[in-house]
C-alpha cells in the first residue's frame, strides 16, 4: 500500500484540486442531507462525520473511501513521518482480523483495497462489487479505528520504510520537490517530507502512532466518499452504524493545542537550495513563487496560466510545434530536454512554478533566464487565442480525469475535505470559460511581478548563476 506522492504532472495536478470557495454543509443535531450541485450528495452525522457520494444507478462497482483532514502537515519535527507509517500498519491487522484475514477478505470478494498519504490528507479507500460495499466500509471502519499496531510489525514496517525511503531518493523530480518545500516553507509543517527523516522512520513508536489517530482521526476531519452503484441513504446508514461514535474532537488539551499550531497559516520564504552532483549528466531546477490555495478566486486562474506556459519534453514528436511560446524558445535553442509547468495548491497556500530539466549546461542560466521572462510576459501581453487554447486544456484534462468510480471518489473527497462541498463539471466549465486575458494578466502581475522565488536545483547545477542574480530578473526584465 505505497504512498502516493504528491502530483506534478498537469493531468494529476488539475485531477486533485478542483474546488473555489469553501461553503461548509449545515450541520444540525442530526443526520442532515444537504443537496450539491450535480449528482453529488452530502449528509453530515451529529458527530460531525460527513458522507458524500455520486450515486450511477447503472454501474456495478463502487469505490468507497475515507478521506482524513490530515497529512504530513499534522505532524511535529519528531513525529515526522507519522502519517506515512501508520498507513503502511493500517493492514497488518486490527482487532477483529488478522493480516492474513483482512488480505482473505479482500481477495474473497475480489475488492481492491489500497491507501496513500500527502502533505494534508490521509486516504484509505476500496473498490468492490455493490453487494459488497457493506463489508468494504466495516474494514475501512475497522481498520482506522482498530488497528493492533503491533511492536513486530512496527519494527518490520520501518525496514519497509527505510527501502521505499531510499527508491524515492533515486527519483530525483521527488528529490527536488521535497527540497522545494523545505526552502519555500522552512521551518514550517509544509516543508516537511512525506516520509519523514531516516531517524525519524528508525525511531517512531507506537505511542506516536495512537497520539497520531487520537489527534487526527477524528470525525470533524473525515469524509465517507462513495462513487459508483452504491446508493446515498445506504451509505448514510453505513456511517451510522460504524463512524456514529467517533469523537468530534481530540479528547485531550495538548492535542487541540498541537491541532491549533498545524492551522497557522505558513509563510512563504523566497530562498533557494542547491544540491551539486557532476556525477549526474543533467540539471533538474524547479523554480516556483507563492501560489493560491484551493479556495482562492484566483485558484482557476492559476491553473490557466500555468497551462499557458505548458508542458514541453524533446522526446515528443510534436515538440517543436505546440503552442506554449515557452516551448518554442527552449526547443529551437536547445536549452532543455523538458520542462512542466505546475499549480501545486493547500488548504491555504500553494507553490506556482515550473520544473526544468537540462543538459546544456553550459546555458543554465539563458534557460531561467528566458523561462523568467516568459512569466514576465505574463504580466502585460497575453493574447486572446493563448488563453482560450488553455482554458480548452484544462477543461478537456478535468473531464478527462474523471473515467471510473476512483477517479470521481478521489474528486468528491478532495473537494469536499477541503472547501466543504462539490463544483459539478458544468461549474467548472463555466468558471473557467468566464477567465480572459485580462484576468491571466492581473493574476500575474500579483502573483509573479516583483516576488520573492523558492529554487531547487539538484545534479550539474554549477552554471545557476546566484540567487540574487535570479531574483532581480523579476523586476528587470525587457522583452
Amino acid at each position: 500500500m505505497a504512498s502516493r506522492r504528491l502530483a506534478y504532472s498537469f493531468q494529476q495536478a488539475l485531477r486533485s484540486r478542483q474546488a473555489i470557495n469553501a461553503i461548509k454543509p449545515v450541520r444540525r443535531g442530526f443526520a442532515s442531507p444537504v443537496s450539491l450541485p450535480s449528482t453529488t450528495q452530502s449528509t453530515t452525522l451529529p458527530n460531525g462525520f460527513t458522507i458524500a457520494t455520486e450515486h450511477s444507478p447503472w454501474a456495478q462497482t463502487s469505490t468507497v473511501g475515507v478521506w482524513i483532514d490530515a497529512g504530513s502537515r499534522a505532524e511535529t519535527d519528531k513525529t515526522n513521518g507519522t502519517a506515512h507509517f501508520l498507513e503502511h500498519l493500517a493492514f497488518k491487522g486490527t482487532n477483529k482480523r488478522s493480516q492474513h484475514q483482512l488480505e482473505l477478505e479482500i481477495e474473497n470478494m475480489g475488492a481492491h483495497l489500497n491507501a496513500y498519504t500527502s502533505r494534508e490528507n490521509t486516504v484509505y479507500y476500496a473498490k468492490s462489487f455493490n453487494s459488497d460495499v457493506p463489508k468494504s466500509v466495516d474494514i475501512l471502519a475497522d481498520i482506522l479505528q482498530n488497528s493492533k499496531l503491533e511492536p513486530g510489525a512496527i519494527e518490520r514496517e520501518r525496514d519497509v520504510i527505510l527501502r521505499e525511503q531510499e527508491e524515492v531518493d533515486k527519483q530525483l523530480e521527488e528529490v527536488v520537490f521535497d527540497h522545494l518545500h523545505a526552502t519555500a516553507f522552512q521551518g514550517q509543517p509544509l516543508g516537511r517530507t512525506i516520509l519523514g527523516p531516516k531517524e525519524n522512520i528508525q525511531t517512531i513508536s507506537r505511542d506516536n502512532l495512537v497520539d497520531y489517530i487520537k489527534t487526527n482521526y477524528t470525525a470533524d476531519r473525515m469524509v465517507l466518499v462513495g462513487a459508483g452503484g452504491v446508493p446515498h441513504d445506504q451509505l448514510v446508514r453505513l456511517a451510522e452504524e460504524h463512524f456514529g461514535s467517533l469523537p468530534n474532537k481530540p479528547l485531550t488539551s495538548a492535542a487541540q493545542a498541537i491541532q491549533a499550531e498545524q492551522k497557522r497559516a505558513p509563510e512563504f520564504i523566497g530562498s533557494e537550495v542547491r544540491l551539486r552532483d557532476d556525477t549526474l549528466p543533467s540539471a533538474h531546477i524547479a523554480l516556483a513563487v507563492e501560489g493560491v490555495s484551493w479556495k482562492d478566486d484566483d485558484y482557476f486562474t492559476g491553473l490557466v496560466a500555468q497551462a499557458i506556459i505548458g508542458n514541453w519534453d524533446r522526446a515528443m514528436g510534436n515538440s517543436p510545434y505546440l503552442g506554449s511560446k515557452l516551448s518554442s524558445l527552449v526547443n529551437y535553442q536547445n536549452l532543455a530536454n523538458s520542462f512542466m509547468s505546475f499549480s501545486t495548491s493547500y488548504s491555504d497556500t500553494g507553490l506556482w512554478g515550473i520544473y526544468l530539466v537540462s543538459d546544456n549546461l553550459t546555458r543554465l542560466d539563458d534557460l531561467i533566464h528566458f523561462t523568467l521572462r516568459e512569466w514576465t510576459r505574463l504580466c502585460f501581453n497575453v493574447n486572446a487565442a493563448e488563453v482560450e487554447r488553455a482554458k480548452a486544456q484544462l477543461k478537456a484534462s478535468m473531464l478527462l480525469s474523471l473515467d471510473g468510480t476512483t477517479a470521481v471518489a478521489e474528486d468528491i473527497g478532495r473537494q469536499i475535505i477541503t472547501t466543504g462541498r462539490r463544483f459539478s463539471p458544468e461549474d467548472i466549465e463555466r468558471t473557467i470559460g468566464q477567465i480572459t486575458e485580462k484576468d491571466v494578466m492581473d493574476f500575474a502581475n500579483r502573483k509573479l511581478w516583483d516576488q520573492d522565488i523558492a529554487m531547487s536545483a539538484v545534479g550539474s547545477v554549477e552554471g545557476i548563476l546566484d540567487y540574487q542574480r535570479i531574483r532581480n530578473d523579476m523586476t528587470r526584465m525587457t522583452l
